[in-house]
């Protein structure tokens, strides 16, 4: 078997520990200490974030996306090819992980960082979600492997009730705001339903997409 090889690695700000961006063959993965958070072959339910959103604002004519967390570039194209005349911004806390797209994962993005409808902020996805600046018709978040701070414990205010009331105040009417889970969270689906959202649904995902694997969940909030 071909053995894994570190190609780079980055510390994550706030003491949130070391991502490692690994390679073996043609596959990639981005871990955090023994996590994998993301893996070239495994798109699916991250594809998903995007198309479930489109199909619940088919018809918006230039709808504004918040997209928390680049990765490998999965929801962002998802959303390009989705929202064809959209205006998306992807916040992403580390730097490197926006080198590493630039650099030997730039296959995967194909070109989507240059796409004229994408601006890139290396920011706290949190500093936009913000009632006070323009609304967004889409807030979408992979910052983590769930509703709860694994990158970095700052990242629980995302999740809890104060943080849902501010995503909710951040969309425009019938905008949604969706979160990625690699696992169900009963808790949060809970929280969810007492955030004041006019709909709630929590939705399986395959890794996979429609060739299976492992089973994620997707959660979308109405406003």
């Amino acid at each position: 078997m071909i053995p894994w090889v570190e190609l780079d690695a980055a510390e994550m700000p706030d003491g949130g520990g070391r991502l490692r961006l690994m390679q073996r063959g043609h596959e990639y993965s981005i871990m955090a200490g023994p996590i994998e958070l993301m893996n070239s072959r495994l798109s699916g339910s991250e594809e998903a974030l995007a198309t479930l959103a489109a199909e619940r604002l088919a018809g918006r004519p230039s709808p504004r996306i918040l997209i928390g967390g680049l990765g490998m570039g999965f929801t962002l194209r998802a959303a390009l090819a989705a929202f064809p005349q959209s205006q998306i911004v992807v916040c992403e806390l580390v730097p490197a992980v926006v080198e590493w797209a630039k650099g030997p994962l730039a296959p995967l993005h194909a070109g989507a960082l240059t796409d004229p409808r994408v601006t890139i902020a290396v920011a706290d996805v949190a500093t936009r979600i913000n009632p006070q600046i323009n609304p967004w018709d889409a807030i979408l978040l992979d910052v983590d492997n769930g509703p709860e701070g694994l990158t970095r414990r700052a990242n629980d205010a995302l999740y809890d009730l104060p943080g849902l009331a501010r995503a909710k105040a951040a969309l425009t009417p019938g905008g949604l705001f969706s979160v990625w889970s690699s696992a169900p969270n009963a808790e949060f689906t809970r929280r969810m339903n007492r955030s004041g959202f006019s709909k709630v649904e929590e939705i399986a995902a395959r890794a996979r997409g429609k060739r299976g694997g492992a089973r994620h969940v997707i959660w979308i909030g109405t406003r």
